[in-house]
């Protein structure tokens, strides 16, 4: 058996997985299938891919149909960084864009500590271990 977190998005995948390539250390593709003409949803879309964040497999596509739901704060990325310099590098670039949850700062539970949804929509907490 194997178990993966699954994202499902509405036409910007590659642009999400753009954003995380380019943002989290530790990531990378593994793999990425396109649309074709003639199959389901936007041709070119992804059919399929598969990122690893820093050793975790994550798969994720284009969904075929549109749908009125998207994702939640109630799933998130947490990411645990080394320094408050790591952390301010990777907040301000998923934050672009995107929401802020959390603003940075010592919460009481974490010496620093954020979290913010991507453009996209995906959450992320941010912390300096």
């Amino acid at each position: 058996m194997t178990t993966t977190p699954f994202l499902m998005f509405q036409g910007d995948a590659e642009q999400w997985l753009d954003l995380v390539l380019s943002t989290v250390p530790g990531s990378r593709l593994v793999s990425m299938e396109r649309r074709e003409g003639g199959a389901a949803g936007v041709e070119g879309g992804v059919a399929m891919a598969f990122v690893e964040i820093d050793g975790l497999l994550v798969r994720l596509f284009d969904s075929p149909v549109g749908h009125a739901f998207t994702f939640t704060p109630a799933f998130s990325f947490f990411v645990d960084v080394s320094s408050v310099a790591d952390h301010e590098l990777i907040h301000a670039a998923l934050a672009d864009g995107g929401t802020v949850l959390m603003a940075p700062a010592d919460h009481g539970f974490s010496q620093w500590f954020s979290w913010v949804q991507d453009r996209y929509g995906v959450s992320w907490q941010l912390n300096v271990a």
